[in-house]
């Protein structure tokens, strides 16, 4: 049958589907690699009263050349209501690597995500592997020069709200209130159960596992899992709505030792400083945020030789 020329056969619906997208498992991994920062600043409701300016400052454009630690000072100084925001970088002075350094757990291991953690006993063996790796280390860990400025700070009534993506528990034994601690991805000092919930003493079950090589039970027969978040785990909708509140309500924030870069908890600086907060950031290396325009001070360093000495300036 021939056909006019000029005009194309019709093809159905459903029939370019089949021929032209990609399988459903193609399409999920694809959007999943598309969920970026924008998508979680949307969850946290952050709103901008004007689109930000194209990139154009170098990193250097948001660093106080002349007097960064008297700038950090005056801020310090002034807040009565600071956000104190926490990454890998201010615990690496107690002995623990970061995660994504050269010595970094992710650059040596590949992490075990929760659904299979929840479905493989392999993968519960391994996620028990790499958590006993570090165990005696996190036991042995104290709290350094960053963790003690920053309980001193919030004791002295400056500091509304401690954020920190770290699972090493060195807030607490620092001092900080555990009603101004916000842990957002859990702790290594407790398991839970994945079943019942119930938390406990983590140190009798890495020991069963390291005799035994054997995920440990809850006694209701459920997982036990370090009470840390995995990846693909959901983090606690209450946890993320604290912080969310504290971030709003802000009159400084300050992000310390952290490269800015997990989400959706790097969202929460940003909301911050969206709301009209001073926003510093102190870490060696650079930062997802360091072009952001809503940034007030960047000082490239060491955590360690830069805050503790500003909060001892602040509180004369």
């Amino acid at each position: 049958m021939k056909r006019s020329k000029g005009i194309r056969p019709r093809i159905s619906c459903s029939s370019r589907r089949r021929r032209f997208w990609p399988k459903w498992e193609t399409r999920k991994k694809r959007s999943l690699r598309r969920t970026n920062r924008s998508s979680f600043l949307r969850q946290v409701r952050i709103r901008t009263k004007a689109p930000l300016p194209p990139v154009v400052r170098s990193l250097t454009a948001f660093t106080d050349i002349d007097n960064p630690a008297g700038r950090l000072t005056d801020f310090l100084r002034a807040s009565q209501k600071a956000l104190i925001f926490t990454g890998a970088g201010i615990s690496t002075g107690s002995g623990i690597p970061d995660f994504r350094g050269p010595q970094g757990v992710w650059t040596r291991r590949q992490p075990v995500y929760y659904q299979d953690f929840m479905t493989s006993e392999a993968a519960r063996i391994e996620h028990w592997d790499y958590k006993l790796e570090g165990w005696d280390g996190f036991r042995a860990a104290q709290p350094n020069s960053v963790h003690h400025a920053i309980a001193k700070l919030e004791q002295a009534g400056k500091v509304l709200l401690v954020v920190t993506q770290n699972i090493d528990g060195l807030h607490s034994l620092a001092g900080t209130n555990p009603e101004r601690l916000v842990e957002l991805h859990g702790t290594n000092l407790l398991v839970e159960c994945q079943t019942c919930g119930q938390r406990g003493d983590p140190a009798p079950h890495f020991e069963f596992f390291r005799v035994n090589r054997k995920p440990p039970l809850c006694r209701c027969g459920g997982f036990l899992k370090p009470a840390t978040i995995s990846f693909g785990q959901s983090l606690n909708a209450d946890v993320l709505e604290e912080t969310r509140r504290g971030a709003i309500a802000a009159d400084l924030v300050v992000a310390l030792g952290s490269t800015l870069s997990v989400y959706p908890a790097a969202s929460f600086p940003l909301l911050a400083a969206q709301n009209g907060a001073p926003y510093v950031i102190i870490n060696r290396g650079a930062t997802e945020h360091d072009r952001e325009s809503s940034v007030s001070l960047r000082i490239e360093g060491e955590v360690g030789e830069i805050f503790p000495a500003a909060v001892e300036a602040a509180l004369r």
